[in-house]
């Protein structure tokens, strides 16, 4: 007498682990990937040259760049001369009259408040200056 063996079915394979290990690694490379920051504004963009008119006739050095820093303290500082957050809008009209092409560029201490670059942008805007970056400089690790 024969005995038929029953004939087995092949042996699937479960994609469960793959599922995992394909999460797993999903995980890994997003917390280990460096992002870029899109906020920061470049301080000489590529594009910026042809937007940027020449100086009008007459004014050859007018057009220069004044650096506004504010200090941790919240402090508006120019040349190294510290000036209260009221008096910086008379400083900057001071420096428009004799400069009318005047950029001006704002670097922010990373510790410095939140409320101080928003007084200082409003100070910029309100001495009438419209040419101005925000640079971010970020400390070392």
């Amino acid at each position: 007498m024969s005995l038929a063996r029953p004939v087995r079915a092949g042996a699937r394979v479960s994609l469960v682990p793959l599922i995992d290990v394909l999460f797993i690694l999903l995980v890994y490379f997003m917390v280990t990937s460096v992002y870029l920051d899109l906020d920061m504004v470049p301080a000489s963009p590529s594009g910026d040259a042809a937007a940027t008119p020449p100086p009008a006739a007459g004014q050859g050095e007018a057009a220069t760049t004044l650096l506004v820093r504010i200090d941790p303290a919240g402090q508006p500082v120019i040349r190294g001369q510290s000036f209260e957050m009221a008096g910086l809008e008379a400083a900057l009209e001071g420096e428009m009259a004799t400069r009318p092409g005047l950029e001006v560029v704002l670097l922010p201490s990373p510790h410095a408040p939140m409320q101080a670059l928003a007084s200082a942008l409003d100070a910029i805007a309100g001495a009438g200056v419209t040419r101005s970056r925000v640079l971010r400089l970020e400390e070392a690790e």
